[in-house]
């Protein structure tokens, strides 16, 4: 029953992805991981890993939770979202490992749109459209902020070491028949990307603690 859910779920995905053959921004070619792409990924993964722990190396309890007004997250808040996320996506990576590789799809999406989909000045979905009905993505804010930090800096570091050693084509496995496994690590450090801007603006704020 279980192999029998799963192909079906399978055709539907490569009907979906069929009927969007006509896009013209698409490929029309298998895909090649290069070890240019695996440098890229690790140098980026590590390096915004990095300045996450930089941005908040040292906090006092009162700057990670200082918020610039009730409705803005905390840099505790931020960093706990960012390690719900990591989940995800190692989740979603996972999935799709489990699933094999899927070379008979030659119709993808460019990396240049998992790259822009964080870029600043786009205009964004709010998070809890991407989880509706649920918010399991929203932070509560009940950790202390060095504990997220750890949480998100283990799932980071397993990301770092799969890849070191991955020899397989991570551009035909494909998470919800969207982004290959690499463009889902594409997403991954650019999501941090964009939320260093959040907590570096958080310290810039006129009340922000130790200014």
């Amino acid at each position: 029953m279980k192999s029998a859910f799963t192909l079906s779920i399978l055709l539907l995905g490569l009907v979906i992805l069929s009927k969007g053959q006509e896009n013209e921004d698409q490929s029309s070619s298998v895909p090649v991981w290069t070890e240019e792409d695996r440098e890229y990924l690790l140098d980026n993964l590590i390096r915004s890993k990095i300045e996450l722990a930089e941005e908040t190396s040292g906090l006092t309890n009162e700057q990670w939770n200082f918020k610039e007004n009730p409705d803005r997250w905390s840099i505790n808040q931020i960093v706990e979202h960012l390690a719900i996320y990591e989940l995800i996506f190692i989740n979603e990576i996972s999935v799709a490992l489990q699933i094999g590789e899927l070379p008979q799809i030659t119709k993808y999406a460019p990396d240049s749109l998992f790259i822009s989909q964080d870029s600043e000045g786009l205009k964004r979905k709010a998070t809890t459209d991407f989880t509706k009905p649920f918010t399991y993505t929203i932070p509560l804010g009940n950790n202390e902020g060095k504990n997220n930090l750890t949480w998100f800096l283990k799932m980071r570091n397993e990301s770092i070491e799969f890849i070191k050693g991955e020899t397989s084509n991570l551009r035909i496995y494909y998470i919800n028949f969207g982004p290959n496994i690499h463009q889902k690590y594409l997403q991954a450090f650019t999501h941090v990307d964009r939320h260093l801007r959040q907590i570096r603006r958080v310290k810039t704020h006129p009340n922000y603690p130790g200014l």
